[in-house]
């Protein structure tokens, strides 16, 4: 599999996948390439091109019809990202962490599932790490 931040790294796909999320906080239940290309203003070769990366890496999903192929998030890979970049976070700020605002769009269910794990497992290792720093008398 590819790594993902490789795939996140590039500007383009990560405008393509704030695109199709916020197509799916609207009910949208596929964007097509051609909405993808009004949208973002950049060729259909281009966006072809990094479609695939991103199909490739499982960010998102395609639904045929006919000749058309409708794309879709799918967040479970982002998870890698997030075991990643949560510690730098809980080691940065703690329980002093700032309060985030956040537009108000809605997660789709599976990125609010995906979220709640993210919190549940930094939760847990906060926990552990501090109870094995008072065991150690730091």
């Amino acid at each position: 599999m590819t790594d993902i931040f490789d795939v996140i790294a590039d500007g383009t796909r990560r405008d393509i996948l704030q695109l199709l999320l916020r197509r799916t906080a609207e009910g949208e239940t596929g964007t097509s390439v051609s909405q993808i290309v009004a949208d973002l203003g950049i060729s259909q070769p281009t966006v072809s091109k990094h479609l695939k990366v991103l199909r490739d890496a499982e960010l998102v999903t395609v639904r045929e019809d006919g000749q058309r192929r409708f794309y879709s998030l799918a967040v479970e890979p982002l998870e890698v990202v997030d075991d990643w970049l949560v510690p730098f976070l809980v080691d940065a700020f703690g329980a002093g962490a700032p309060d985030i605002a956040y537009p108000g769009i809605p997660l789709p269910d599976s990125a609010a599932h995906a979220a709640e794990v993210v919190g549940r497992a930094a939760a847990s290792a906060k926990h552990v790490v501090a109870t094995a720093l008072k065991r150690l008398g730091a």
